[in-house]
């Protein structure tokens, strides 16, 4: 039986071959070396190459549910396997964890999901609680204005996270790789990049 949802992508798959055929050549004859791993979420509303003008080879991709990077000593096993195919064997320049707006695992910390029929990601968004906590001692916020900033604090706090991991810190230490936060504002249709001298999300442009 033929794939109706393969089928379907068949004419603009045949003039992506044809548009980057000496891309893709180069890439499957000489490998991969990526610029940057981008650690962002598995929502479908998020999509590199249109956001952020990547093409083929240009980003190592690692999505899960609200861009989580658990502490090291509570490693998950494809995201460390992730990191270190990345760090230590790609070898990559730049390490980016990039939120977004209207993300559901983050709107999970206050609608609780049902542990007995969602354990794994009732377990999954706790590493997203200590920026929930942050936000909330800070009073006198609506709820849009809560909401993006516990996006933006739960990127920092990914970040702090993924310096937990030795390799990760070595290769910082040693000045071969660069981390950057990132957020996704979907409703601003722009994004913000984190500054960690002013501890503040600035604008690149929507």
């Amino acid at each position: 039986m033929p794939d109706k949802l393969l089928e379907r992508s068949a004419a603009m798959r045949a003039e992506f071959f044809k548009r980057q055929d000496d891309l893709l050549e180069t890439l499957a004859t000489k490998g991969q070396s990526p610029e940057g791993l981008f650690i962002t979420c598995a929502d479908s509303r998020i999509s590199p190459s249109r956001l952020f003008g990547a093409k083929p080879g240009d980003l190592f991709t690692l999505r899960n549910v609200a861009n989580i990077i658990p502490p090291y000593e509570q490693a998950d096993t494809g995201v460390t396997a992730g990191l270190e195919f990345a760090v230590l064997h790609l070898k990559v320049p730049h390490l980016i964890i990039c939120g977004h707006t209207d993300c559901g695992g983050i709107k999970g910390l206050d609608a609780p999901v049902d542990a007995a029929s969602q354990p794994a990601l009732t377990r999954w968004i706790e590493f997203a609680r200590p920026a929930q906590q942050l936000v909330d001692r800070t009073p006198e916020l609506g709820q849009a204005e809560r909401h993006r900033a516990i996006v933006e604090r739960n990127v920092v706090q990914q970040l702090l996270n993924v310096q937990t991991y030795p390799f990760v810190l070595a290769a910082l230490e040693a000045n071969q790789l660069n981390l950057h936060g990132w957020v996704y504002y979907l409703r601003r249709r722009g994004v913000g990049s984190y500054n960690s001298e002013t501890n503040r999300f600035e604008g690149l442009g929507g």
